[in-house]
């Protein structure tokens, strides 16, 4: 963090160290600020009281408010102080401290003396004010001020200042090389809670940082969670114990994901198996507020620095905040594209082993990117994976269809579903038992309309008691076609009026082959940025190929629209990424559509089978209102009703749906009503189709 003057400690000990009261003095005598002091005891007020305290003035001088004897005796105090405290050390926990960091990371006497000064700069009030009360300072000044005080050559100090020497590239202190600033701004330490912790007690390096490097636990997740992308943790799991082993350099991993993908945790977990420590640079101070990508980067040196005799990794997490370009408007670039040199040389020679962690690399400069060893990307789990994910989670809180309707949402991270599980967990005696599903799924609803995804779908398939794909109306064998595409590919096109079961037979289909349906329709497809609808077309097909998906594009006349009568250049380029994607694709494949007309015609050709779906003949509908009426206790329908079907012309399965779904909530009483419902159905469809004009 950006340590400023006014975040040092108000506790203020009316001890002077010896060491600090000298070099407050040599800061106001030698370097200049002998007249400010003199003339703060003309203004006397409690700061002024204490400062001038801390020089060692007694209250009757200060209550003579009079500049001249003020001036003198500040001279005089000097004089005596260079010959009594000239011997004065820092505090031996400091000295110790800093000896322990000169010899891990290479510190010379110079570098020292500085850190020395700088640490308690930042942690006694007095010295912090006396420093920043020269006012602006060039570097230069800061320069000559640190050889004067130090009693340091020039040429030392500035070697010690440079952007090449240890002491900076350490990252433990930053010098702000351009323009006029305060001390405490030109010479800036890695952190206040630093400077506290050499002061306090003799500590491991790491231990010095803990609030800006934090030692990270395994986590609770294992290899098995990872089972979708094996392949890559096991290429992972073995360089890094290879690297780690040979000391090697500049091993960098960029894991990147949507969030709650468990992507902290796989470096977590990685550490583990490689019997590594893992820390992981803070993305906020030990007060809770946020820190800056520049001085988050400052804290990975530091790591790199005082870990290197450690077997570690390094966790960088949220990288997103130093590799984006922000604020474009305004022409503000990140962190790292300021200093895209020194970023490159960074991911070149880290000593330690670094996981930068991202939930997107869509801003994330190319040049950065061939930089990393590795690249892995960390998708939602697979719908089986899923599965397992949310019955671990949710299991004593909902049914097993429900669970199954969750798991049907790609879009649902794991750390997602295990929060909404804890939150409704920990308030399950307030919530009664019928409600905690409704529950759950409010909170992953919500969750997922933050992220801009759609809610989770509710199943719109037919009971299994009431479906059959015999009462279909096809020009195929439906059980037989379907029996043909076990173990094997396929590319089916349905088509046929809307309501006639093409949707209902495509979950029949991937019932009977014991794999997950991924259903998506234009709506889920289409966007409104240039390439967006063709990138999420190639999306679902990746995402059916990951989860061994029967994929079902609904409204496929969207994307399959003749290219002949395309008017925009986009339009040809989404019927090429449609047939490009058909084509490779290894799975089954059911496109549906009510228009078939207006498909192109090379995508007819690259359709294995072209099934119609038809309206119902008498008998299927005869057939299947039995069904109904069984299911929902109605009694056995009369050859009456089956006389009134045979008057129906457009009846289809949507229809027998539509009826029963309103049975929730206006009940019907006979098989009669039921047809009846039907009819007014029908009749709202042939009125819907019904030609425009005057004359029908």
């Amino acid at each position: 963090m950006e340590v400023a003057a006014q975040e040092a400690s108000s506790e203020i000990s009316f001890e002077v160290l010896p060491i600090v009261r000298l070099w407050i003095l040599r800061m106001v005598v030698p370097v200049g600020g002998t007249e400010k002091c003199a003339r703060m005891a003309a203004y006397l007020d409690e700061e002024a009281s204490v400062l001038l305290d801390a020089c060692g003035l007694t209250e009757k001088l200060l209550c003579t408010k009079n500049v001249s004897t003020v001036r003198s005796a500040i001279k005089k105090l000097y004089q005596n102080a260079e010959e009594s405290f000239a011997g004065a050390g820092v505090p031996a926990e400091l000295a110790t401290n800093v000896e322990q960091l000169a010899r891990l990371i290479g510190l010379n006497q110079t570098d020292c003396r500085i850190l020395e000064f700088v640490t308690l700069v930042f942690s006694d009030p007095r010295l912090l004010a006396i420093a920043d009360g020269l006012g602006g300072l060039t570097t230069l000044q800061v320069n000559k001020l640190l050889s004067s005080v130090l009693r340091l050559p020039m040429d030392e100090v500035r070697q010690s200042l440079s952007a090449q020497s240890v002491l900076t590239k350490s990252g433990l202190l930053a010098v702000e090389r351009k323009g006029t600033e305060t001390f405490c701004s030109k010479i800036n330490l890695i952190s206040k809670d630093f400077a506290d912790n050499m002061l306090f007690s003799v500590a491991e390096p790491a231990d010095l940082i803990r609030e800006t490097v934090t030692p990270l636990g395994s986590g609770h997740l294992q290899a098995t969670d990872y089972d979708h992308v094996q392949q890559a943790y096991s290429l992972l799991h073995s360089y890094l114990n290879h690297s780690l082993s040979a000391e090697k350099r500049g091993v960098n991993v960029l894991v990147y994901g949507e969030p709650g993908t468990g992507k902290s945790q796989l470096a977590r977990l990685l550490s583990k198996e490689v019997n590594a420590e893992l820390f992981e640079v803070a993305s906020q101070d030990s007060d809770g507020d946020p820190v800056s990508g520049t001085t988050r980067l400052r804290a990975y040196r530091v790591a790199q620095s005082l870990l290197v005799n450690r077997r570690a990794l390094i966790l960088f997490d949220e990288v997103e905040d130093v590799f984006e370009d922000q604020d474009q408007g305004l022409r503000k670039r990140s962190t790292t594209q300021s200093r895209k040199a020194w970023m490159n040389r960074t991911l070149e020679d880290n000593m330690l082993p670094t996981f930068w962690v991202s939930n997107s690399v869509s801003g994330l400069d190319p040049a950065f990117i061939r930089r990393f060893d590795m690249v892995i990307a960390l998708p939602i789990p697979p719908r089986k994976k899923r599965l397992q994910i949310i019955q671990s989670a949710c299991s004593d809180l909902m049914s097993p269809p429900a669970l199954e309707c969750i798991a049907d949402s790609a879009d649902l991270a794991p750390a997602v579903v295990a929060r909404a599980a804890s939150v409704v967990r920990s308030i399950q005696d307030a919530v009664a038992v019928a409600e905690i599903p409704k529950a759950i799924e409010l909170l992953l609803n919500n969750t997922l309309a933050a992220q801009g995804h759609p809610k989770i779908k509710r199943s719109s398939s037919l009971p299994d008691e009431v479906y059959d794909p015999g009462l279909i109306q096809t020009d195929v064998d439906l059980t037989q076609l379907t029996a043909g595409m076990s173990g094997a590919s396929a590319r089916l096109c349905f088509y046929g009026p809307p309501g006639t079961g093409k949707t209902a037979f495509g979950q029949w289909v991937a019932r009977q082959l014991d794999a997950p349906l991924l259903i998506k329709r234009a709506s889920d497809l289409m966007s409104k940025w240039v390439g967006g609808s063709e990138r999420n077309i190639a999306d679902a097909f990746e995402q059916a190929a990951t989860d061994g998906a029967v994929l079902m594009i609904d409204e496929v006349d969207s994307f399959l629209m003749d290219r002949r009568d395309a008017s925009r250049s986009w339009e040809v380029s989404l019927v090429n990424e449609m047939l490009t994607q058909m084509e490779s694709y290894e799975g089954v494949f059911i496109a549906s559509t009510n228009l078939m007309e207006g498909l192109d015609q090379a995508a007819l050709r690259r359709f294995d089978l072209k099934v119609k779906f038809d309206y119902l003949t008498t008998q299927q509908a005869f057939c299947l209102l039995g069904r109904h009426c069984t299911n929902l206790s109605l009694g056995e329908p009369t050859d009456t009703c089956k006389s009134e079907l045979s008057k129906l012309s457009q009846l289809a399965l949507g229809d027998f749906a539509a009826v029963a779904r309103r049975h929730r909530f206006k009940p019907l009483s006979s098989p009669l009503d039921f047809v009846t419902a039907l009819e007014v159905e029908v009749r709202l469809k042939q009125h819907a189709v019904r030609p425009m004009g005057f004359v029908h």
